[in-house]
């Protein structure tokens, strides 16, 4: 069952129409990737999942119903435009947000003391949000949007600002929540971090749904007959049966003349004596069919 399902949603401003007939669901248990480039329809898509914005047409059923002020307290949002006051110390700016969720006194007393040590900002909880990095903002923005204990996480860039070390953390925490059933949408920029976390995919482009499906239907649909290897001995600049070569992570991305199967390119390599330590058909990155499917505009939805 879907705990949130977007029916056929439409949203225009004036004479600009922001969203056309987006339909997607998003399960417990999944992080669901939300893409598109800047000025796409994902922020508007958002606001109107989150009763911020009322579709033209449409409908989104979120927890089997309508949005309530109730399901509200059930969903943690890490909005782009970050909400810290600037002029209120970290602590007491989380604890307002806290409550604004319905926790207790005695429950943030308890929760945030652990989110800051986990986030490493106890040292900071006492300094203003505008003495703060914006690293240290966002860790705390994060906090605000999960200290709750939502059952829908919705996030916008949720790795702006941060460093290796807290990246790692943030996707070892969104792990952590997919493990406990929670469902998240998580919209980013970054295409390596939909590759590691994002069970599901959408892709939208000037309002309009232009591909989705799980990540290897995604790749499979844009599958090619590129192969990449690797070699004992560094390759001649021409192979007969090869259109392209290319260097590829220490090793070789080839891309064989029409009509020649990958099976068929290993079978002239060998009979070359060329010697290899691996062999793969090329599965083509995310960043590699983003650019793709925006630039031919064109709806690869399924």
């Amino acid at each position: 069952m879907s705990t949130i399902t977007v029916e056929n949603i439409a949203k225009s401003f004036g004479a600009t129409q922001a969203v056309k007939d987006v339909s997607f669901d998003v399960h417990p248990g999944e992080i669901f990737g939300l893409l598109g480039p800047n000025g796409s329809g994902k922020t508007t898509t958002i606001r109107v999942i989150l009763d911020i914005y009322q579709p033209d047409s449409g409908k989104v059923t979120i927890l089997n119903g309508p949005m309530t002020n109730e399901k509200l307290n059930h969903i943690g949002y890490l909005p782009e435009e970050r909400g810290l006051y600037q002029d209120v110390a970290l602590d007491r700016c989380l604890t307002y947000l806290a409550t604004l969720k319905g926790l207790t006194e005695d429950q943030i007393r308890d929760r945030l003391p652990r989110y800051l040590e986990k986030f490493d900002l106890t040292a900071h909880a006492s300094k203003k949000a505008k003495e703060l990095s914006k690293g240290m903002q966002q860790k705390g923005q994060l906090i605000a949007a999960l200290i709750h204990d939502p059952e829908i996480i919705i996030i916008d860039e949720p790795f702006s600002a941060l460093d290796p070390v807290n990246t790692q953390l943030v996707k070892d925490l969104l792990i952590e929540q997919r493990n406990a059933g929670k469902t998240i949408i998580m919209c980013t920029h970054q295409m390596n971090q939909v590759e590691q976390l994002c069970d599901r995919l959408v892709l939208v482009d000037h309002g309009k749904v232009l591909l989705q499906g799980n990540l290897s239907e995604v790749r499979d649909r844009f599958r090619t007959n590129q192969v990449v290897i690797d070699t004992l001995e560094p390759l001649p600049e021409r192979l007969e049966g090869v259109a392209k070569i290319e260097e590829f992570n220490h090793g070789y991305r080839l891309t064989p003349e029409d009509g020649i199967s990958a099976h068929e390119l290993l079978a002239r390599l060998v009979s070359h004596g060329i010697e290899l330590n691996s062999f793969e058909v090329a599965a083509p990155t995310l960043d590699e069919i983003f650019i793709r499917v925006v630039k031919e505009g064109g709806s690869y939805d399924e």
